[in-house]
């Protein structure tokens, strides 16, 4: 059984939050927000909510879902548009300042072990 969660236009930068996904990326999922919930990086706080909505989309599907068995299968962060600010600089230039978002998701499975 599998579930699914998507976080769109999410602050921050693809790249940082690559980081923190490749840390739980085939994880069990207990192990996953263990990782996310000690981790320093800003970013590790909204995939961990976002992990918790996977968990959540699969209890809905399945009540009985063994959560022991659910392992972080695929976790990616793909880049979104980036909003421009200006910010005014000496002699009446304009500094662009860019705000990255990003689209995280997340697919958790369950794997039977024999």
């Amino acid at each position: 059984m599998e579930a699914k969660a998507k976080l769109c236009y999410a602050r921050g930068s693809a790249r940082k939050a690559r980081l923190v996904l490749d840390t739980i990326r085939y994880k069990p999922v207990t192990e996953a927000q263990n990782i996310l919930r000690f981790s320093r990086r800003r970013v590790a706080g909204t995939i961990n909510k976002l992990l918790a909505s996977a968990i959540a989309n699969a209890q809905h599907q399945d009540p009985k879902v063994n959560l022991d068995k659910m392992y972080v299968i695929t976790a990616t962060a793909d880049e979104g548009p980036q909003m421009k600010r200006y910010m005014p600089r000496a002699m009446g230039r304009a500094y662009m300042i860019r705000k990255p978002t990003c689209h995280i998701s997340l697919e958790i499975q369950t794997i039977e072990e024999e």
